[in-house]
């Protein structure tokens, strides 16, 4: 099956309304053409900026908008950050994500620490992924200088729900600055979030908004919203396991290159379901104590579960 760039709503939605097990067959043999080594590349994210951020995102803690118990903190300094991504590879991680509670980077001194950031992690080895709103495009470059691997820049969800989620910041603000990324010559990390109250057809459209992209993201987080109290979404139920392996599974068949990131929400998949999801197609956990800001799954449980499957950690 040759790689598109041309997917319809309709293919999309008849992909995710396929019978499960056939769904994670299909994606399963497109893996293995392209990912025949049973590879599972380990990620770890930390938050270099907490709090206060401009946006509204209805799914985020640490907006400004919203009453929750995340406190905003200043910058971390350059020397702690690289000691973390250390750590990070210490334990196996071999991709370093680093998180901005920003609208969009902002020039001066907080600039010249990210960039500084980004230097340290790739001096020890590892990926290096920034997450920090919305650049422009020498700031794009000189990330790129820096020795940046990938920029993060989430779509969430289809461009019709969009103003459900996010009234701050359009749905074009946000391909603008992954076009600035691609432009730069850094790789695209671009996924979004299901639960947060939307259709089949808007997560059909959001694989499709990423799936018709030429050259496809090279990174694709998948994420299952976790409610925190005090933001507007805080009493939607976590979404059904069996969804997100078919979002997964569908993923994977559009963009058979890619790294499918199974992101926030595991800690409320059992091991078995989490196991459908690498069957899925998934290659790719974020792995550590908390994502951002919000709990993960152990490290010592996933040790545990990657080795009972037999899976090899790292990149090929």
């Amino acid at each position: 099956m040759s790689t598109r760039h041309d997917w319809t709503t309709p293919e999309i939605l008849a992909l995710l309304q396929q019978p499960l097990l056939d769904l994670v067959f299909q994606a399963q043999t497109i893996h293995r053409q392209h990912h025949p080594d049973n590879n599972i590349q380990l990620a770890t994210l930390i938050s270099v900026k907490t709090g206060g951020c401009a946006e509204n995102c209805a799914y985020c803690p640490q907006s400004a908008h919203y009453p929750t118990a995340v406190e905003k903190t200043a910058i971390a300094d350059v020397d702690a950050v690289v000691t973390q991504a250390q750590r990070a590879k210490e334990l196996g991680a071999t991709r370093f994500c680093m998180g901005w509670a920003w609208r969009e980077i902002r020039e001066g001194a907080s600039f010249e620490a990210m960039l500084e950031m980004v230097r340290g992690v790739r001096q020890l080895g590892l990926e290096a992924c920034v997450t920090a709103g919305m650049l422009n495009q020498s700031q794009a470059q000189r990330l790129a200088e820096a020795g940046l691997t990938a920029y993060n820049h989430n779509l969430d969800t289809s461009p019709e729900y969009y103003d459900q989620i996010i009234t701050t910041r359009t749905y074009q603000d946000r391909l603008n600055t992954l076009e600035q990324v691609r432009n730069a010559g850094v790789t695209v990390c671009c996924g979004g979030i299901i639960g947060m109250g939307e259709t089949e057809r808007d997560r059909a459209r959001l694989l499709e908004v990423l799936a018709t992209f030429d050259p496809h993201p090279e990174s694709v987080p998948i994420n299952a919203l976790v409610a925190v109290t005090g933001t507007p979404l805080e009493n939607q139920f976590p979404v059904d396991a069996f969804e997100l392996v078919r979002l997964c599974a569908t993923a994977r068949i559009l963009m058979p290159k890619a790294r499918i990131r199974l992101s926030a929400g595991r800690t409320h998949l059992s091991r078995e379901a989490q196991a459908l999801c690498f069957m899925a197609g998934v290659n790719s956990i974020f792995y550590g104590e908390k994502l951002l800001t919000t709990a993960n799954q152990s490290i010592d449980d996933d040790r545990q579960l990657l080795a009972d499957l037999g899976l090899k950690v790292g990149v090929v």
